[in-house]
């Protein structure tokens, strides 16, 4: 059995050529996977409703709910696009939630996984802003926005994005921020740190430790498989 890590799909539309893709590669996985690790904006928008879930996303999450009644165990590292995930992923699906990242022991191994947007410590700004997103009266408002709603304002905003970046967003990784994050993961006893959020995968290894970041599933795809013991990634 292997444990298989995956980030930054930001799935929209079910229709989409990457979205489709995801759904064929998690069904050649049920089955073989000790857990699906997912580290963030695996949706481009998410709002944990207690009894609605967007219906873009049922094709991934029947998938998901297919691992779980196959014996993977779901771990989902909150994102900057999809937090306040709600009760269909802790009850439903009985998903491990980590909002800031956490631990994971495998193999042998002391892992700590996050998605990656508080890797800048200067980055003040973004801080506060999702220390306020985050704040249970914030998700009490946004509960109060009907789910209708909600999904046009992030189509549109998504759309805006797009438009803005003509379609050719651009990512880079911050190699000295990303290494003293990882450096002072390991400084408290990890051996592995694993990331997403940047879009841009790297495999390091430095003094017997390793650093992941994943790629995205679209410009760089991406994911990362742990199988007796050893740490791979691959391109999607």
């Amino acid at each position: 059995m292997k444990d298989l890590f995956l980030a930054d799909t930001h799935l929209l539309d079910p229709c989409d050529e990457p979205y489709l893709r995801l759904l064929d590669f998690l069904d050649g996985q049920c089955g073989s996977l000790r857990s699906l690790v997912m580290l963030g904006d695996i949706f481009e928008f998410w709002l944990g409703y207690r009894h609605t879930v967007f219906s873009a996303y049922l094709p991934l999450l029947e998938r998901l709910r297919r691992l779980h009644e196959a014996g993977t165990e779901l771990v989902f590292v909150e994102g900057n696009h999809d937090f306040h995930l709600g009760p269909y992923f802790s009850e439903t699906l009985d998903c491990r939630i980590l909002p800031d990242g956490g631990a994971l022991e495998r193999d042998g191994r002391k892992i700590f996984i996050a998605h990656g947007d508080l890797v800048n410590p200067k980055d003040t700004g973004y801080r506060v802003l999702r220390r306020v997103l985050r704040h249970p009266l914030s998700h009490r408002l946004m509960m109060l926005v009907p789910p209708d709603t909600a999904w046009r304002i992030a189509r549109w905003a998504s759309a805006k994005s797009s438009r803005k970046n003509g379609g050719r967003e651009r990512h880079s990784l911050p190699h000295d921020d990303l290494l003293n994050y990882a450096r002072q993961r390991f400084s408290e006893g990890y051996d592995t740190v694993i990331t997403g959020h940047f879009h841009v995968p790297l495999l390091h290894h430095e003094n017997g430790h390793t650093l992941i970041a994943l790629g995205d599933w679209t410009k760089q795809p991406s994911y990362a498989v742990l199988e007796d013991g050893v740490f791979t990634l691959y391109p999607s």
